[in-house]
């Protein structure tokens, strides 16, 4: 069952597995986890970016406000509202947060161990 919003706490992040962010922390909170997969809530400030990393599971990002700017594979892009973009399992990855930036990120099968802290 879907919990309030006002029930959540965000929690720091400060690492993407197990590698730090840089420019500052974002802070997320777990929005829902199923036998197949978990969904977080994220917000980066404007400046905050991951690492280049890679990782066990699929991630797919929609964005809710700000815009960002990442690689995939070494394909950039800039994401504003309403848009969405796959980070492939074992696929070098990073974003950055061009604005402050809030975004929804599903991923699958469930991770190995918590991606980001």
């Amino acid at each position: 069952m879907m919990s309030g919003m006002e029930e959540q706490v965000w929690q720091p992040l400060r690492t993407v597995e197990g590698l730090p962010l840089h420019g500052g922390e974002g802070r997320f909170r777990l929005l829902e986890t199923a036998s197949s997969g978990l969904a977080y809530l994220i917000h980066y400030p404007a400046g905050v970016a991951s690492p280049t990393h890679a990782h066990d599971h699929d991630s797919i990002v929609y964005v809710l406000s700000g815009r960002l700017r990442g690689a995939v594979d070494g394909v950039e892009a800039v994401l504003e509202p309403g848009d969405s973009v796959v980070h492939p399992r074992g696929v070098a990855h990073h974003v950055e947060a061009l604005t402050d930036s809030m975004w929804v990120e599903f991923k699958s099968p469930l991770p190995g161990r918590p991606p980001i802290a």
